[in-house]
């Protein structure tokens, strides 16, 4: 498939759906990263658009970057900045984010995952990084993980390269739930649940990913200024 078809985005309701579409193992690279990076960009721009559903075609959700276009010659720089430049996006927008895993998310797209505030697996998906298994280190795709799971929880998959099964992921809290057989409907539930703050939900969830990066006591200064700007501004005060 052309790389300018590799991703689309759909729209039903307050609802978008934003699918990797790159061949069945959906690998990334900077073309396909720059794309999702800037449908997500859209979607979260959209004022009528309160959730968003990561979703994917192909037998995999995700297999993480192209390294057989890396080893054609591909420059490890522009691939590394395309994803760091993914990765830091999806926490800061205001736009609720929920992955529709259908089958294995591995690497960058467990990391992918991971930034999701819910996600959603088929029973049968694997999802975990396995650079370890071949002899890399998965240097920026760890980086979700240990800001989603427990520490000893991520290093077991991180450092060994075996990715969690779906049970696994959803017992170490990578993923929400396991639906069997309707992973994009149950997603899109989710989604609208996740909608029902409103336009509330903007400063909100880009609070809830600060709050967690800060020290207890700065947090809840922190919150003590949203919660005074957030009442302030409220139309409906």
């Amino acid at each position: 498939m052309p790389k300018s078809g590799a991703v689309r985005t759909t729209r039903e309701g307050s609802v978008a759906t934003i699918t990797l579409a790159n061949g069945s193992d959906n690998l990334l690279d900077p073309v396909v990263m720059n794309a999702l990076h800037d449908a997500i960009s859209a979607a979260d721009e959209d004022r009528e658009i309160l959730a968003i559903v990561l979703a994917a075609d192909g037998e995999r959700f995700c297999g993480g970057l192209d390294v057989a276009e890396l080893q054609r010659g591909g420059d490890p720089a522009e691939f590394a900045t395309a994803l760091v430049k993914l990765l830091k996006l999806l926490p800061r927008i205001g736009t609720a984010l929920v992955a529709a895993v259908h089958g294995d998310a591995l690497a960058s797209g467990f990391s992918i995952v991971c930034c999701c505030d819910l996600a959603v697996a088929a029973p049968q998906a694997r999802l975990g990084t396995f650079e370890a298994g071949i002899g890399i280190w998965p240097m920026i795709a760890q980086v979700p993980p240990l800001q989603r799971m427990l520490p000893r929880h991520a290093l077991r998959n991180i450092i060994t390269g075996v990715p969690f099964s779906a049970a696994e992921a959803e017992r170490f809290g990578a993923i929400t739930k396991i639906a069997a057989g309707r992973v994009r409907s149950e997603a899109r539930e989710l989604a609208e649940a996740a909608s029902v703050a409103g336009r509330a939900l903007a400063a909100g969830r880009r609070s809830f990913y600060r709050f967690t990066e800060l020290p207890y006591e700065d947090a809840l200064d922190a919150a003590l200024d949203s919660f005074t700007t957030m009442l302030s501004t409220s139309p409906n005060r």
